[in-house]
């Protein structure tokens, strides 16, 4: 169970029926273990206490984007994120649209003198409806030429913020270049379907008598397009303050203890016997305050986990029975970490006993149902035995809980035993002269570890490193959301412009009536400002609720 399990099924092989047998295999494999160890007669006893002991199968082609394992053989991506990003794009693209489908009708008065001549010479509205979407198709088609052009340039930046190896000629693959020669007839139809219609049906008479209004007509349908363009890019705006508001939370929540100058040396089990004095050598080192050799720290550096079994009580059952993590420590842990212990101790060399000793976590201890676990004893299996006998440890003290793995997951039960590690060595440093701490280090590793390279990496990078994911969803949603915002305000800024164009007679009998600039422009703006504030009315809760 510590290992990933490929199976290479025969084929024509239905994985989800396959899939079912491992109900077979768990009650003829795992029931006969769980009975030596809990009071169950059947799986069904298992699970009525709230356990679950279940096998899937995941395609090795759908792991990168569909895995929902926590430890993964290699950080896959998302499809959530995938989906997310075609819908951000999509409403993107909708804001554009909207932006032609407005300026188009807005502008209407302009072509309306030629759409009454073209009628009264004998032109069907048809043969106009598919002059317009021509028109709006060719724009789309330079557009895109443009955006290729764009995307050449921009792509090698896209890669560095999301962490790709995207190329420009994937765009023309056998799966992406029909659809990139369908975007412009999608789009051209999208975007210059109304204003097409729009325009083909201007009654010949009216406009050549000049009794059209100019842009006056569809004028609510456009506030509807403007509430819509400043309602996604509110939504937009939101969800990146949020996912901001997230990050920082990560990177400023009390984690339970220290990130800052732990130093990890890697690969450390090269050194045999030669592990303590290497440790107790670099203790010495001006600015290195104490040490650790351990089996585990308060990351996911790897896939691996060390889960046992234990019980509140000799023979354990489906009621006191617990399975949690058990790390080995040596008696300087906790310190080097910083972590807290809220009762009881820590270990220590002036306690013989505490070899048989178990410092647990708060999660343990309340699973556990101890109020006070001080002095009280939890039952488990001895490490690296095949013996069914189950052996007692002291319950020395509890740490404060810590999170040691990602703010995804609530904290877990967690307990921690002092055996000798050969895993890792961590120091605490306290000076700003880290450089020469590390030159010494290594100088020290090169005459114990002959041949070897050194390796060594930072407790708070390896932190970074568990939201490096979603580090790079921020900056990509803040790029779309300042996108989104760009178009949709140049979509405003055009059809103010066009409008207070409309209006300038009206514009300079009121400066000759007095009227100020600054009423002026609040008089041009009040409009434009209402149906902002409908869309952040309509966007905020929808935006919180998402």
């Amino acid at each position: 169970h510590n290992f990933h399990t490929y199976l290479l099924l025969k084929k024509g092989t239905d994985y989800k029926a396959f899939e079912q047998k491992f109900t077979e295999y768990v009650d003829k494999y795992c029931l006969p273990e769980a009975k030596q160890f809990m009071q169950i007669k059947s799986m069904d006893d298992f699970k009525k206490s709230g356990n679950k002991l279940e096998y899937y199968m995941t395609p090795l082609t759908k792991i990168h984007l569909y895995s929902i394992l926590q430890y993964e053989f290699l950080p896959g991506g998302n499809i959530q994120y995938v989906y997310i990003f075609s819908a951000v794009a999509l409403f993107i693209l909708l804001i554009a649209c909207i932006n032609f489908m407005n300026l188009t009708t807005a502008r209407s008065a302009n072509r309306a003198r030629e759409v009454g001549i073209r009628k009264v010479l004998g032109t069907e509205k048809k043969e106009l409806v598919v002059q317009f979407l021509i028109e709006s198709t060719l724009m789309v088609v330079l557009s895109l030429l443009i955006a290729i052009a764009i995307a050449y340039f921009v792509l090698p930046l896209f890669n560095d913020v999301a962490d790709k190896t995207m190329a420009l000629h994937s765009l023309f693959s056998p799966v992406i270049l029909p659809l990139l020669i369908a975007l412009p007839f999608v789009v051209g139809l999208l975007a210059g379907s109304y204003p097409a219609f729009y325009l083909s049906s201007f009654k010949p008479i009216e406009v050549l008598k000049g009794k059209l209004k100019m842009g006056s007509k569809s004028g609510g349908l456009r506030s509807v397009l403007v509430v819509f363009q400043f309602f996604t890019s509110i939504v937009l705006i939101i969800s990146t303050i949020v996912i901001y508001q997230q990050l920082h939370y990560i990177q400023t929540k009390n984690l339970g203890y220290d990130k800052n100058q732990v130093l990890i040396i890697n690969g450390t089990s090269v050194l045999g016997n030669s592990l303590t004095p290497f440790k107790n050598d670099l203790l010495q080192i001006p600015g290195v305050t104490s040490a650790t050799v351990s089996g585990f720290l308060p990351v996911p550096i790897n896939s691996s986990r060390n889960d046992n079994t234990f019980s509140s009580s000799p023979i354990m059952d489906a009621k006191n029975g617990l399975d949690m993590q058990s790390w080995r420590v040596d008696y300087d842990y906790f310190k080097t970490m910083g972590m807290q212990i809220i009762k009881g101790r820590a270990f220590s060399k002036d306690f013989g006993s505490d070899s048989s000793a178990v410092v647990i976590n708060e999660t343990a201890a309340k699973l556990f149902g101890y109020d006070d676990p001080v002095g009280k004893k939890i039952y488990g299996t001895p490490d690296n035995s095949n013996s069914n006998q189950r052996v007692a440890y002291n319950i020395i003290g509890v740490v404060k809980n810590f999170n040691y793995e990602s703010l995804k997951q609530n904290v877990g039960p967690l307990s921690l035993f002092l055996k000798p590690s050969t895993g890792l060595v961590s120091f605490k440093i306290n000076t700003a002269n880290i450089p020469d701490v590390l030159k010494q280090a290594e100088n020290k590793w090169k005459t114990m570890a002959l041949g070897m390279p050194f390796s060594y990496r930072f407790l708070d990078e390896s932190f970074n490193e568990m939201y490096r994911s979603e580090q790079r969803i921020g900056k990509i949603i803040l790029i779309f959301s300042t996108l989104a915002i760009l178009i949709a305000c140049l979509g405003l800024f055009g059809l103010s412009t066009f409008i207070a164009e409309q209006r300038t007679k009206e514009i300079g009998i009121r400066k000759v009536l007095g009227a100020s600039v600054q009423g002026v422009v609040q008089l041009l703006s009040k409009d434009f400002i209402k149906l902002v504030a409908i869309a952040f009315i309509i966007a905020a809760p929808l935006a919180w609720w998402l």
